[in-house]
């Protein structure tokens, strides 16, 4: 069974994955109206580049934006589950020896102390921002089991992944659990509201492009939009 969800499962996840976020990608440009959303872009590339990156940094910055710095608490716990989803699979010792193991290369590796409180950092900032959801009215007004689903699959191989570190009575078993849920969460990304993974790097990038040329950007350079 392990060879298996390490080898043929873990082979079609990643398909999906990439196949999935081309294609959402691919989409969202597509989907741009030619009138409304494109109107000048060409004409002014460099401006429009530079106001995309602006925002995708500022936004990628904790605090870098005044969304971020009106809502403090909410912001802390948003970059915390992040770095802990994105760097503790890219850089736990297991994932790259796994890696050497079947695809013959291997990034750097994080000291286990470092994984175990990312781990235990993105289990508790989940239940923090499902509380949130609970707790405050205009969150949950537009919360559904489904957002509470997708919280789930986010932390469940971040929970199987520490049982399994620490379960030596049934390790085999919680680490089989382990990748079918890092697995889930693959499938996942491209095919759920999870696939912000990227489509983020779209969204500001096409708003940091429209304010950059449109809506004041060029104003002293006499586009009145």
């Amino acid at each position: 069974m392990y060879e298996f969800v390490t080898g043929p499962l873990a082979w079609l996840a990643f398909a999906v994955f990439f196949l999935g976020n081309f294609v959402r990608l691919v989409r969202y440009v597509r989907g741009l109206d030619w009138k409304l959303d494109r109107v000048a872009y060409g004409a002014h590339a460099a401006h429009g580049a530079r106001g995309a990156l602006r925002s995708i940094l500022f936004w990628l910055i904790p605090f870098g934006t005044h969304s971020w710095r009106n809502n403090p608490g909410f912001t802390l716990l948003v970059f915390t589950l992040h770095v802990g989803l994105i760097f503790t699979p890219l850089f736990l010792l297991a994932h790259n020896i796994l890696l050497e193991e079947r695809w013959g290369f291997r990034l750097g590796s994080m000291p286990g102390w470092l994984a175990d409180t990312l781990t235990i950092a993105v289990l508790v900032s989940a239940a923090l921002l499902v509380l949130r959801r609970i707790a405050l009215p205009e969150v949950r007004l537009i919360t559904s089991a489904y957002d509470y689903a997708l919280i789930g699959v986010a932390a469940a191989p971040f929970l199987s992944g520490l049982i399994a570190r620490y379960a030596y009575a049934q390790s085999e078993f919680w680490l089989i659990v382990h990748v079918l849920c890092g697995e889930l969460f693959l499938v996942a990304i491209p095919l759920t509201k999870l696939s912000h993974f990227v489509l983020f790097f779209a969204t500001r990038a096409q708003i940091g492009m429209d304010f950059g040329i449109k809506r004041g950007g060029m104003k002293s350079r006499g586009l009145q939009w």
